[in-house]
């Protein structure tokens, strides 16, 4: 049985840094994207970011040049680096792996609340 668990979430200021992390389990199969999403009170669940090989990302323009995604796949995690974070980026924070065969895996997510 996969499971995918996230840490890393909390309370920080606008300004501050979150490192989220996501760990895999019972993974048995390829892994074609590891994805961040997240989603916010009252609105859809958006993505992120998403990693396909060590040279292959791609990023939400409202997070771009601020979160980082990376992978290591010894242990079948994903990280999610979030600097100069601002009230907007409020959410519930949810990791995301994709087979090939384009089944999706998620986990429960973690929750980043931005206040001062």
């Amino acid at each position: 049985q996969v499971q995918l668990v996230e840490s890393g979430g909390g309370l920080v200021q606008p300004g501050g840094s979150l490192n989220l992390s996501c760990v895999a389990s019972g993974i048995t199969f390829a892994i074609y994207a590891r994805n961040w999403y997240r989603q916010a009170p009252g609105k859809r669940r958006e993505l992120v970011a998403s990693i396909f090989s060590e040279t292959n990302t791609n990023y939400a323009d409202s997070v771009k040049g601020r979160f980082t995604i990376s992978r290591d796949t010894t242990n079948d995690a994903v990280y999610l680096q979030m600097n100069n974070l601002k009230p907007e980026d409020t959410a519930v924070y949810y990791c995301n792996f994709v087979e090939h065969s384009n089944v999706p895996y998620w986990g429960r997510g973690t929750q980043v609340t931005v206040s001062s």
